[in-house]
Formats: structure tokens, sequence, C-alpha cells
């Protein structure tokens, strides 16, 4: 059976963690998955997967430059499979729609800058890791939590990913695959 790859980028964790999340809920349905964390480079060329699901976090309004230039050097190959991209991002659990629909508008500025138009598309809100982060880096995160979410104990991280959404992304990206196979 072909391998389906989950290529991303992380920075504190949680992208890493929603990606392996995935990866489990497809291998549960029988798929072989391949996890590789950006830069590195996928072990067998982007055409010998079945698949590809590439994924992603926002820091400072952008993803990740490697995984951008994965993106736009495997633009073809991508649109050659069964493929999908899922933001990580913390706009998404804001109680305020603005910053939902930047969450979303995102995607839609890598769209345009890769020309990639993935099969299937998800954003998922992140985390706040204060354990993670330096001093500047706690009092901005401190300052974002405390004008939106609230959550602003440093001694603690937060976690804010909805893992039924993420359940949901695997089941229909694995749905697609198994559908296109028949």
């Amino acid at each position: 059976m072909a391998t389906v790859l989950i290529y991303y980028g992380t920075s504190e964790g949680q992208t890493a963690k929603i990606a392996r999340h995935i990866g489990a809920s497809l291998a549960e349905r029988g798929l072989e998955v391949e996890l590789v964390e950006s830069p590195a480079v996928p072990p067998l060329p982007l055409d010998a997967y079945r698949a590809v699901l590439v994924g992603d976090s926002i820091h400072v309004g952008n993803y990740h430059r490697p995984v951008m230039k994965f993106i736009a050097a495997h633009q073809e190959t991508l649109a050659k499979r069964p493929n999908g991209f899922f933001s990580v991002c913390l706009a998404a659990a804001s109680k305020k729609p603005e910053e939902q629909a930047k969450a979303k508008a995102f995607v839609d500025e890598m769209m345009t800058q890769t020309q990639w138009h993935p099969d299937r598309v998800a954003v998922f809100a992140g985390g706040i890791a204060y354990s993670k982060y330096g001093l500047l880096k706690t009092w901005l995160m401190k300052r974002i939590a405390k004008s939106d979410m609230g959550d602003v104990d440093t001694s603690r991280d937060y976690e804010y990913t909805d893992w039924d959404s993420v359940e949901a992304f695997a089941n229909g990206f694995c749905e697609d695959l198994l559908r296109r196979a028949a």
C-alpha cells in the first residue's frame, strides 16, 4: 500500500501534535502514514506518495518559510494526487469574528502566493505555550490573551484545538482518498 505523507511545520509543538493525531486517525483506517517535520526532506520522492497533507502554523502573520518553499517547489506533484492543507492559528480560537476571519484569510493568502489549491482545507485553533516562550514572547502573548481569551496565567499552557474538528478533517480526507481509489 502506498503511503500518505504528512509534511508539517511547527514552532511550539501544537501543529506536530495535530499532525500526529491526523496520522494516527489515518493509520486506524488502514493507511500507511509518513510524518515529516519541516525543514526535513521526505525520504521518498513526492510522487511516490499516494496522497499528501501539509500543515503549518501561523506566527507573526506568516507560515514557516521552508513549508511555503516545499509547497511552491512541489505544486504540480501535489495537484496530481489527493492533497490537503491544515493551518494552525491562535486567531481561530478568538471570540472575535474578525480574528476568526483573519485565521481563514491566512490560508487564502497562502493559496494566492503558492498557486496551490488543496483538495481539502482546515483551520484549527492552536494554543498558548507560555512554558516554551521567552520573556518578550510571554509578555506579547499575555497581552493578546488578555484582550480576547483571558488566559493570562503564565504558569501554565493553554490548548484551544477542537479535536473533534481535527478528527473530522482526518476522516473526510481518508474518505476522499478511499473513494478516489475505488
